[in-house]
């Protein structure tokens, strides 16, 4: 294995496997620490961890159990992967992670860039940008888990890092890969926001990084890792040998995100869906045997969800708490998950970071082989090897904020 890659949720690690198996590495996506060693012909392993919210000391214990995995495994650089909207708070967890990993390699200058321009998210003067939004008016500012209420990713990493923040601006961005890593050599910051608003920024940034032990950031600006590793003639070019299943399907959405809300709503005119409160999961009224049930007993591409608007999350918050609210949706999710995979389901599609680590988590998802790409950032999987009960399953893991109108049923359509 020669890149080690972690990420914090299950969603954006599925998007950093595509990205990499894109640009030519034989990719594999990991849920949670191996027990095991990889397979030999492994390039670049992506553990998925579940940390994104968790509290940082948790969030750094588990990324540093990763890291030890991966250098066992013989990496010779390593990616730490959030979220394009770096979604954290003031405590974390980005910066205690990115602290914790910078200290266990000894890295000098580290990356910090989150863009992914296919998707909307640019970095500029230091400033996150969701399209034509900056990223405190995208919607993200009302994010029920982690609300992004500053655009300058320098002012919200700030307190998150016992380090200084320094930015390489897109001046020297522009001028490529050259000029890039000199501004990195010469900056006295250890962590560097560096922009980028196009794909041959990344391409470049990814270039300027070759020799950097540690990068950290979006899976657009780990496009341009597998050239470093080819030009070496350490790896080859690869094709994808994707086998789908044409058996039933579920989809299960857990995201509050305008996307994914919007693509509920389309998905509701051709297709069986159901709301699911959370007071009601909280109260015992809905159970995962109920909505197992109410999946078995539909035809077509049934979809159960809790989208719901965000002022009804933060009041579902105020009367329960954000962690039982939270923690009551994913348990349901991951429970409903092993009935309809037990059940027969061989395709499952799943909407929001928390809602995919969970059922991924609870369904005992070791390792996923990376197939086509369904929408960018989102790539149709195949579960090599599980602890739950059931036959063969493809899985799509959608980020809140990716995906098209007509994510949902473009997603059976892939995974068949």
């Amino acid at each position: 294995m020669l890149l080690g890659c972690i990420g914090d949720d299950f969603t954006g690690s599925s998007d950093l496997a595509n990205t990499l198996a894109k640009q030519g590495m034989r990719s594999t996506l990991y849920g949670g620490v191996p027990s095991g060693d990889a397979a030999p012909d492994v390039e670049a392993g992506v553990i998925a961890l579940k940390s994104r919210t968790n509290p940082p000391g948790e969030a750094v214990a588990q990324s540093l159990l990763a890291l030890e995995w991966l250098r066992r495994q013989g990496c010779k650089q390593f990616f730490f992967k959030y979220c394009s909207t770096f979604d954290s708070t003031p405590q974390g967890n980005i910066g205690p992670v990115a602290d914790a990993l910078i200290d266990a390699l000894g890295a000098d200058q580290v990356i910090v860039c989150p863009a992914f321009p296919r998707t909307g998210r640019s970095v500029y003067q230091g400033h996150l940008f969701v399209a034509d939004k900056l990223l405190s008016e995208s919607g993200m500012e009302a994010h029920p888990l982690t609300p992004m209420t500053d655009p300058d990713l320098r002012r919200w990493l700030a307190p998150q890092t016992v380090y200084d923040v320094g930015h390489v601006a897109a001046h020297t961005v522009f001028q490529g890969s050259e000029a890039i890593r000199a501004a990195l050599a010469a900056a006295p910051q250890k962590l560097l926001v560096v922009d980028a608003i196009r794909d041959e920024d990344l391409m470049a940034i990814g270039a300027a990084a070759a020799d950097l032990p540690l990068i950290t950031g979006g899976s657009g600006v780990a496009m341009g890792l597998p050239a470093n590793f080819r030009s070496r003639g350490l790896i080859g070019e690869t094709t994808s040998n994707w086998i789908g299943e044409s058996g039933r399907v579920a989809i299960l959405s857990g995201s509050c995100s305008n996307a994914t809300r919007a693509q509920v709503a389309r998905h509701a005119e051709a297709h069986p869906t159901r709301e699911i409160s959370a007071d009601a999961v909280i109260e015992g009224e809905v159970t995962a045997e109920i909505v197992a049930s109410w999946f078995q007993a539909q035809d077509g591409l049934p979809l159960a969800y809790t989208s719901a608007d965000p002022a009804e999350v933060a009041a579902v918050q105020s009367r329960h708490g954000r962690d039982r609210a939270a923690a009551a949706i994913e348990g349901l999710f991951a429970e409903t998950a092993q009935l309809l995979v037990a059940a027969g389901v061989t395709r499952l599609i799943t909407a929001g970071g928390e809602t995919s680590g969970a059922v991924v988590e609870g369904l005992g998802v070791e390792a996923m082989q990376i197939g086509p790409e369904i929408d960018p950032g989102v790539p149709a999987m195949r579960v090599d090897t599980m602890k739950a009960e059931g036959g063969p399953l493809t899985i799509a893991l959608k980020s809140g904020n990716f995906g098209g109108p007509d994510f949902f049923e473009k997603a059976a359509g892939i995974l068949a």
